[in-house]
C-alpha cells in the first residue's frame, strides 16, 4: 500500500508540474521582460510560423527527443507527457490571460513565473518519470563528448538563446533574471517535493533521473 501510495503521489507530481510549468512560461510571456533560453527560441519560431507558442513548445521537443536516439538516451513516461503537456498548459494559460501593458502588473508577473517554474520543476523533476527532452539532450551530450555537464548546459543555452533572438524571440531583464534565479529555486524545491525512491516494478520509469543537472525548457 505504501508503493502504491507514493507511485500515485509521483504521478500527481509529473502532472502537475508540467501543467505549472506551461503556465509559468506563459505569464513570462505575458510579462513581455525576456524568457527563459528556450522559451525565447520557441517564441521566435512562433512569430516566424504563426503557429502558437504552446505547439512550437511542442513541436520542439519532439525534435529534440529524437536526437535522442543517436545519443542513447531512454525516454520515461515524465519525457514524453513533457513533450506534450507543458505546450497545452502555455497556450490554454495564454488564452485565459490577456496582453498586459503596465509595468506594474508585467514585474510581478515576471517573478510569478519565474518563481512558479521553479515549484515546476522541483514537482516534476522530483517524481523521477525520466528527464524532459532538453534536460536529455544535455545528459547525452555529456556522456557522449565527456564534455562537463556545466559546459553542454552554457552551449545549448547560449545557442537557443541566440537562435531565438535571431528570429524574434524576447531576451530581456526577465532572461537574465531567470538564469540567475532558477538553479536556487529549483534545487530548493526539489528537496520540498523529493519523493524517497523505492522499487515499485514500474516499467514507466527511465532512470538516471539528472536532479543535479538541470536544463531549463
Amino acid at each position: 500500500m505504501a508503493t502504491r501510495d507514493r507511485f500515485g503521489r509521483r504521478l500527481i507530481q509529473l502532472y502537475v508540474g508540467l501543467t505549472l510549468y506551461g503556465t509559468s512560461s506563459a505569464l513570462l510571456v505575458r510579462s513581455g521582460l525576456g524568457l527563459e533560453p528556450w522559451g525565447v527560441l520557441h517564441q521566435g519560431l512562433a512569430r516566424l510560423t504563426g503557429l502558437t507558442i504552446g505547439v512550437v513548445s511542442i513541436i520542439v521537443g519532439a525534435a529534440v527527443l529524437l536526437l535522442w536516439i543517436p545519443l542513447r538516451q531512454r525516454p520515461g513516461l515524465g519525457t514524453v507527457s513533457n513533450v506534450f503537456l507543458i505546450g497545452i498548459a502555455m497556450d490554454g494559460t495564454l488564452a485565459l490571460f490577456p496582453d498586459v501593458h503596465s509595468l506594474a502588473v508585467r514585474l510581478p508577473l515576471l517573478v510569478a513565473g519565474i518563481v512558479l517554474n521553479g515549484v515546476a520543476t522541483g514537482l516534476y523533476i522530483s517524481a523521477r518519470f525520466g528527464p524532459g527532452p532538453r534536460d536529455g539532450l544535455m545528459t547525452g551530450l555529456h556522456r557522449r563528448t565527456g564534455r562537463s555537464i556545466r559546459l553542454m548546459r552554457t552551449a545549448i543555452e547560449v545557442a537557443v538563446v541566440a537562435t531565438g533572438f535571431v528570429l524574434g524571440g524576447t531576451v530581456g531583464i526577465g532572461t537574465l533574471l531567470y538564469a540567475l534565479s532558477i538553479g536556487p529555486l529549483a534545487q530548493l524545491f526539489l528537496r520540498v517535493f523529493d519523493v524517497p525512491s523505492a522499487s515499485d516494478g514500474s516499467t514507466v520509469v527511465a532512470g538516471g533521473q539528472p536532479q543535479g543537472a538541470i536544463l531549463r525548457r
